[in-house]
């Protein structure tokens, strides 16, 4: 029997339900979240992104305001922009789309570690890594939240379950390995250079992370497993994803597609953590 097909696009919506619902209720209260977007250099891709993220933020009655700046933008600019951002009460979120161009790529780290922590709704500054880290209140990277709340719509038992990431970047790999082993899993983090065949025959939940097409096919996949596909590979126009769905829908019990999956959930759990942000600096 075909695997469950765990559709992003319906959990998103119902997300962006809840949190226009919300939002209502902080707008009574003087709240209206604001979401800031800095985006350097001109690159189409990520700027269909940015807006993007600027049109669901809008789309459940937030505030959002894109900076686009030149390629010749100076670090002391860019720097400069952030603390101004950071300072300005009526911005809960601010994103810099990453990469950086040219010289500016050598400053990522120090750009990201600019936004103010409680600002940091991509949830890549190291405070809120390192209280995931230590269990305490921190915004969550929002690929990695989007991974565990499709697990839970499908009522995954996650207590005693193996699971496999192939991945191990600061937005997905690391910090959902933490939360699923804060809900009871036995977690197995692979580098997605590695054999990770003989992991996945054995996992419970398999969570890709690889950005190779169609790398984990159905012979790789244990039956019945729990597949996460957060590939996003663009070839020969369509985006393809890490797994093989052809060969792995025939063995799995549930499995995300690509486009329509993980997607459309990573988004709207961007816009969740600035609502969170927007109760947290409101004082909600």
């Amino acid at each position: 029997m075909p695997a469950v097909r765990i559709n992003g696009k319906e959990m998103a919506a119902e997300v962006r339900a809840a949190l226009t619902k919300e939002v209502e209720e902080l707008k009574k209260k003087g709240i209206t979240p604001g979401m800031a977007t800095v985006l350097v250099g001109g690159a189409e891709d990520s700027a269909v992104y940015v807006r993007n993220k600027g049109k669901n933020c809008e789309a459940v009655g937030g505030y959002a305001e894109l900076h686009h700046l030149s390629e010749d933008t100076t670090i002391e600019e860019l720097m400069g922009l952030i603390d101004r951002l950071n300072k300005d009460e009526k911005i809960h979120g601010i994103l810099v789309q990453l990469p950086l161009p040219g010289e500016l790529d050598k400053y990522e780290k120090q750009v990201m570690n600019s936004i103010d922590p409680d600002k940091d709704i991509d949830a890549f500054h190291p405070m809120n890594l390192g209280n995931l880290m230590i269990g305490d209140q921190c915004y969550l990277g929002v690929t990695a939240n989007a991974c565990v709340k499709m697990l839970e719509n499908v009522n995954v038992d996650f207590k005693g379950k193996h699971a496999v990431v192939v991945g191990w970047s600061i937005e997905i790999g690391k910090p959902v390995t933490m939360m699923l082993f804060e809900r009871g899993c036995a977690v197995t983090l692979v580098h997605p250079d590695e054999d990770f065949a003989p992991y996945t025959k054995q996992a419970d939940i398999i969570i890709t992370e690889l950005g190779k097409p169609k790398a984990i096919t159905g012979e790789m996949i244990k039956p019945g497993a729990v597949v996460i596909d957060t590939g996003s590979n663009w070839i020969d126009g369509k985006t393809i994803g890490d797994v093989d769905y052809d060969s792995a829908v025939e063995v799995a019990g549930c499995i995300t597609p690509v486009p329509g999956g993980v997607g459309p959930m990573r988004i709207i759990m961007l816009i969740y953590n600035l609502v969170e942000a927007a109760k947290r600096l409101g004082g909600v």
